[in-house]
């Protein structure tokens, strides 16, 4: 099973990347973006014997910098074969 996992910053904690996109943004023409916000995705292929509470531990533990970043967690539907 396909499982995403979406870090982000927490509110008030400055982006830097999401400053610098933005500011390239307007550079290019790009008008009427108000705030960048940049996190990450990372996409876990795992067993179905791991739990919802094994992958909050491996957010904790590893993947999210609870300091600083927010963390969603999204089990992916298996995709379905045309008959």
């Amino acid at each position: 099973m396909k499982v995403h996992i979406h870090v982000s910053l927490k509110p008030g904690v400055l982006d830097s990347q999401g400053r610098a996109i933005h500011h390239k943004l307007e550079t290019l023409g790009f008008d009427g973006v108000n705030d960048v916000r940049a996190g990450k995705l990372i996409e876990l292929d795992v067993d179905d014997s791991v739990t919802d509470d094994d992958l909050d531990a491996m957010c904790q533990k590893l993947l999210a910098n609870m300091v600083i970043e927010n963390y969603r967690i999204e089990r992916q539907e298996p995709a379905k074969e045309n008959a």
